[in-house]
């Protein structure tokens, strides 16, 4: 039995991070989810400027988008959502059979927006509404401006990823936006039922710490953060709170692991896989790290809903110098800044193939 299988059969969703026209068009999406277990996919803007800018295979979606007189954000997202609807469509079966829990994709609203509530909100209410699919996640990043904007979406009806959360405090305020966006909804007599995932950063803890601690703490930062983190949401679901609300029908928010290839060269390809396999859970993998873990990873245990020794190893490097809450708003303020860095670059290569194909 493929190690894929075997975490598909312990309760964890395997999602691919990744998505081009390419493995849509050649059928490898398809086989990724009938050989290898994959249930869903999650995108970002770099993922799209990379697909976008290394193959022709959109050339002719922004030839036909542009001479409709569509450029910028607008021509991308009618691009990515042509993808989407696809990815989703395969993953369908999965969603009607698990009653929606599983076979998502994920689409971000503009990174530009991130300190912008009410924008973000419009944006994800769009989004929603022009995929014309039940099993697409829009994604709102957990910052400060992307709180409220989560609990205001999930009022709305519209289920959300929230993303780039690297700490347990992050975690923690995006799950209480999301209880009181249900609650809300309760109270105004509108179904429960609003699908959502908080996705945990995972591997960049180790790639910001890598030359500032010790050998024997290499590689271990962020699997600590994501124990600590799995531990406070095990306690949060089996609390009255969240029992009084899923007894009204209400869908628990999935913890999703992202960014879980390893940044480390000499780390083996499935090492953040293996330590986070947890039932009831989401482990999103880029594709390189999916193939090398069907290949030679195992699953060796499941996480401790008590943390494990994750106390104790974040008081290790708290002793090594690393204040991991001021460690977790970098890193939060830094991927909000990739995001739009490749948001601007997306939109710029756009626009460079629209002015090329037009000639």
């Amino acid at each position: 039995m493929k190690s894929t299988q075997r975490l598909h059969d312990l309760g964890q969703s395997l999602w691919l991070d990744n998505i081009t026209r390419e493995i849509l068009d050649n059928g490898t999406l398809q086989r990724y989810a009938d050989e290898l277990s994959i249930t869903g996919l999650t995108s970002n803007p770099t993922i799209f400027d990379e697909a976008i800018g290394n193959t022709a295979a959109y050339d002719p979606g922004i030839r036909q988008k542009a001479d409709k007189g569509l450029s910028g954000e607008e021509l991308f997202v009618e691009l990515a959502l042509e993808d989407l609807r696809r990815a989703a469509d395969v993953f369908r079966p999965v969603f009607e059979r698990t009653g929606g829990v599983d076979g998502w994709v994920s689409m971000e609203v503009s990174p530009l927006l991130a300190d912008n509530t009410q924008a973000t909100v419009d944006a994800a209410l769009k989004i929603h509404r022009l995929a014309g699919r039940p099993n697409l996640f829009v994604k709102i990043p957990g910052t400060p401006a992307g709180v409220p904007a989560i609990e205001s979406a999930i009022f709305a009806g519209v289920p959300v990823n929230v993303t780039l959360l690297f700490s347990r405090e992050h975690y923690l305020a995006v799950a209480e936006a999301y209880m009181r966006g249900i609650e809300r909804r309760i109270a105004a007599g509108r179904d429960p039922r609003i699908s959502s995932v908080a996705s945990l950063f995972v591997s960049r803890w180790d790639r910001a710490v890598a030359d500032k601690v010790p050998a024997e703490l290499r590689n271990r930062l962020g699997i600590a953060i994501a124990a600590r983190t799995y531990r406070a949401h095990c306690d949060l679901v089996a609390g009255k709170r969240w029992r009084g609300l899923e007894a009204a029908g209400a869908r628990k928010q999935r913890m999703l692991w992202a960014s879980t290839g390893t940044k480390d060269p000499g780390a083996p390809a499935g090492l953040y896989v293996e330590a986070l396999a947890a039932p009831d859970t989401v482990d999103t993998m880029p594709e390189k790290t999916l193939l090398a873990f069907a290949a030679q990873g195992a699953v060796k245990g499941i996480m401790a809903a008590d943390g494990g020794d994750a106390e104790q190893t974040l008081a290790s490097f708290a002793k090594a110098g690393v204040d991991v809450d001021a460690l977790a708003a970098r890193l939060q303020l830094e991927g909000a800044q990739s995001f739009v860095k490749s948001w601007k670059e997306l939109l710029q290569r756009i626009a460079d193939k629209s002015a090329a194909l037009a000639k």
